[in-house]
């Protein structure tokens, strides 16, 4: 029995011959829809598409270039009074009205810029109050929400990531601390700081411009704002800390501060940064209620909540005065909000349209 040639030996190797090179057409056909991208990246791509998120953060930042820009060339400031040498102008013009004082230096040919929302009791520029005003309460939210977070992050990340009685322990003083009245203790310490800041060792510094009732609101935010961050960020890395890069780390030998450094702050980034930009509008509407109550700045330092306190007497004769720092405060916390929800449903892939 002869063997034939046509015989086809058994090879792992592939027969090159039967298949044929791809057409350009082909090609084409097979290339990505959409080039890969990072996590962050397609957020900030579903963000963008947002429309009424971005027409609120133009909203937002408007305002802050105004309260930050606009002071640096505007010609009146938010303390000096009527009865000052260097005040030609009266007590409760309305806007754009021009005093007596003022009126006859412009008969003599000097220029003199009209108040845009006239001035208050004292004869102050009321423009220039609420923007420092909003300056105050654009800091008072950047500042609150740097403490609420930096405590939050280190704080629920160590516990949750000893996990055991070391979290159930470190989550009884979360509960401690989120029982106790955050209005009652700005009030005590409001008062316990006001003869250490004003009489005390820190009289003459930069805090006693800010007063008492300033420094005792970031006092608070400081020890009892941050347990809503720091159950977030538990909740977080005990759902990260079972993953495999986690137990490839352990491992590898890598200590427990670099995972949570490396791996667990990193992946919970998303959670933080959506908290963070809600925290903001929080603190102002905090600090606006409670220089509403006159627990906030120390006079003649102007903000929003204080200025719309102050013009409660007023409000049946000069209705504006009270409208002007009520709508800033609205416009500030609707944009943030808007903005936080906007970023909340980019980066959180549980609020997206598809995954509910």
């Amino acid at each position: 029995m002869e063997n034939s040639n046509n015989t086809q030996k058994a090879t792992l190797h592939t027969d090159l011959s039967m298949f044929e090179l791809a057409t350009d057409e082909e090609k084409a056909q097979s290339v990505l829809l959409r080039e890969s991208t990072t996590f962050f990246k397609d957020g900030m791509r579903r963000f963008i598409g947002n429309k009424v998120s971005i027409t609120a953060l133009i909203v937002f930042a408007a305002i802050a270039l105004i309260a930050i820009i606009v002071p640096v060339f505007y010609p009146y400031d938010y303390e000096t009074t009527s009865a000052s040498a260097k005040s030609i102008s009266s007590i409760y013009t309305k806007p754009m009205e021009y005093s007596k004082r003022e009126q006859e230096a412009i008969n003599a040919g000097i220029k003199v810029f009209p108040h845009i929302f006239g001035t208050d009791e004292l004869g102050r520029d009321y423009a220039a109050r609420v923007i420092y005003g909003t300056r105050i309460s654009l800091m008072v939210g950047a500042v609150a929400a740097f403490i609420v977070v930096v405590i939050g992050i280190i704080y629920g990340s160590i516990s949750g990531y000893l996990g055991g009685r070391a979290d159930l322990f470190m989550m009884r003083i979360v509960d401690v601390v989120y029982s106790l009245p955050d209005m009652l203790v700005i009030i005590l310490l409001s008062v316990s700081l006001k003869d250490i800041i004003l009489n005390g060792k820190l009289a003459g510094t930069w805090v006693t411009k800010f007063g008492p009732g300033l420094v005792s609101i970031f006092i608070v935010f400081g020890l009892l704002y941050w347990v809503g961050m720091a159950r977030l960020v538990r909740g977080q890395v005990l759902a990260l800390k079972e993953r495999e890069f986690v137990l490839a780390a352990r491992a590898f030998g890598a200590k427990p501060m670099w995972i949570i450094r490396k791996h667990m702050i990193p992946n919970s980034l998303s959670v933080i940064f959506i908290s963070a930009a809600l925290q903001v509008p929080s603190a102002i509407f905090t600090e606006s209620f409670l220089s509403f109550l006159g627990l906030g700045v120390a006079i003649p330092m102007p903000s929003l909540g204080s200025l719309a306190s102050s013009s409660l007497g007023q409000i049946a004769a000069r209705p504006y005065m009270i409208v002007i720092p009520a709508t800033a405060i609205f416009g500030i916390i609707l944009t943030l909000n808007l903005v936080g929800n906007g970023l909340r449903d980019a980066f959180d892939p549980t609020q997206r349209e598809g995954g509910r």
